[in-house]
């Protein structure tokens, strides 16, 4: 490069062509440098935490060639075969819990019906104290139109012979109880997707509420209770119809459950392997069941497989899973 005199007193820059090559191949140089520490950065940093939701297509789309994949989730013992997705939204909540990220729940969610089919998770004494902090909300994760509110109650009556006033209660499926030692978690069982409309008194603030209690007493010391709680409108091939109500809160046309059931398992491990395996059923008619024991619904998961459809605790081993499941005993689900 030389500075030259143009002979005006005006001075002006030239370079020659390799000069001019040799600058722009530096500059080159540099800008990919800094693109490459841009993009190396960009990699070492975590990824953000995000809520597992796999959006399920309708029945009628899933492949049915036997050798075809399936959509599948972890190998979590409280979930449900990935194959009886009956509904569109199968989503998972996670939240801090112990100092790390760790599954609250998961839930089949169906928006037509705005009902949870089931909802799954696991249940252990670090879950539970005696706070509860209300909090009613939309699922963060699901979109909003594909829900109902639950801001307030349902706004609904519904007399019953013990109880003339009675009234829709927003029932938990997975209830605050089961989470009340850890606050993100139970302020995710305030979800719109978790809640049904229940008879109050007589089911959600009388017998399901004391099975509920019950399920608590039931986890093992030091381990964990594995828990399916579920809704259905009808058993399988059974013709049977849907009460419905308008919620108040935004005048949605709800469908009510003509049953509640439960599934629960508890298992033992030898040298990090499973090596046995106990469940039991409960399967209560949505009613007013003022002097009834939810004992009396004790039935086999086996039974509730057949009524629902759905194959649980599938990530058992078979011989486990087969011999567990015909149980419909409290005393051997204990032992």
């Amino acid at each position: 490069m030389k500075c030259e005199n143009d002979g005006g007193g005006q001075y002006y820059f030239t370079m020659s062509k390799k000069t001019f090559w040799t600058i722009l191949l530096i500059l080159l140089v540099v800008v990919a440098i800094i693109v490459i520490v841009h993009k190396v950065k960009q990699k070492n940093q975590p990824e953000p935490q995000q809520e597992e939701i796999v959006v399920v297509p309708p029945q009628d789309e899933i492949p049915q060639d036997e050798t075809a994949e399936v959509p599948s989730g972890p190998m979590w013992l409280e979930l449900p075969s990935a194959e009886d997705f009956d509904a569109e939204y199968r989503v998972t909540h996670y939240a801090q819990m112990e100092g790390r990220r760790q599954r609250n729940y998961t839930i089949l969610y169906d928006e037509d019906t705005y009902v949870s089919y089931w909802v799954a998770y696991p249940l252990c004494h670090s879950h539970l104290t005696s706070r509860r902090e209300e909090v009613w909300a939309y699922d963060a994760i699901v979109p909003k139109s594909s829900q109902t509110s639950v801001k307030s109650g349902y706004g609904a009556g519904c007399p019953t012979s013990n109880y003339p006033k009675n009234f829709y209660a927003r029932g938990h499926q997975i209830p605050n109880a089961d989470r009340n030692g850890v606050p993100e978690m139970m302020a995710q069982t305030y979800y719109s997707t978790n809640m049904t409309p229940q008879i109050q008194n007589g089911f959600n603030g009388g017998i399901w509420a004391k099975l509920e209690e019950a399920v608590r007493s039931f986890v093992p010391q030091g381990d964990t209770l594995y828990v399916v709680t579920g809704a259905s409108f009808r058993k399988v091939n059974e013709n049977l119809a849907a009460k419905k109500i308008v919620n108040k809160n935004d005048g949605k046309s709800l469908p009510v459950p003509n049953y509640y059931w439960k599934v629960l398992l508890k298992v033992e491990r030898s040298n990090g392997e499973l090596s046995s395996a106990r469940t039991l059923g409960f399967w209560l008619p949505h009613d007013d069941l003022k002097g009834h024991s939810y004992m009396e619904y004790a039935v086999s998961v086996d039974q509730i497989e057949q009524w629902t459809g759905f194959d649980f605790f599938v990530n058992l081993p078979d011989n486990l899973e087969v011999a567990a499941e015909i149980n419909s005993k409290l005393s051997a689900f204990m032992n």
